[in-house]
């Protein structure tokens, strides 16, 4: 934890996380959530077309989403190594945080599964949707739905939050 508590107390971690200047943390948390709109809202797309749910949406055309699911990704990576520098000692002592990272690890597995498997189909918009394509398309869903939830609990999870949830249940038992 020594690293990650330097890490913490660095000018740039301290700057991120207790500046009042909009270009420090509500910057960073935009830029998150642009990029996990890009990831998550062009996968979920592509998956309801999968599923059935858009279906005189041509799905060759759909491919050329897959690079801007990537750009999405990336700033995800990036906003997300600098949302965790801001607070690492917390968020790698909150085992929530392990399950966001979790889900959308499998997240992305699921969208090269789809790319791999479901687009490289000759007669891809000729033919139905495999019943592996579905699942894929359905599993993914799950799996972006729960990272994100996850990524939001973490405000309300964890260790600095233990007490009061502690407190919280003892009131209701």
């Amino acid at each position: 934890m020594g690293l990650f508590v330097w890490l913490e107390h660095t000018r740039f971690a301290i700057w991120l996380h207790e500046s009042e200047s909009v270009f420090a943390f509500p910057m960073v948390l935009l830029l998150h959530t642009i990029g996990m709109g890009l990831l998550v809202g062009l996968a979920t797309v592509v998956n309801l077309r999968l599923l059935g749910c858009i279906p005189r949406v041509r799905l060759a055309p759909m491919l050329k989403l897959f690079p801007l699911m990537w750009l999405g990704f990336w700033i995800n990576a990036v906003t997300g190594v600098l949302l965790l520098i801001a607070d690492a000692t917390n968020k790698l002592a909150n085992p929530v945080f392990y399950i966001k990272l979790v889900f959308v690890a499998l997240g992305v597995l699921s969208i090269i599964a789809i790319r791999s498997h479901v687009f490289r189909d000759p007669s891809l918009d000729n033919a139905p949707i495999s019943s592996n394509g579905k699942a894929l398309a359905a599993a993914s869903l799950v799996l972006w739905a729960t990272a994100i939830t996850a990524g939001r609990l973490m405000a309300y999870l964890g260790p600095r939050h233990a007490a009061w949830m502690i407190e919280i249940l003892g009131r209701h038992s």
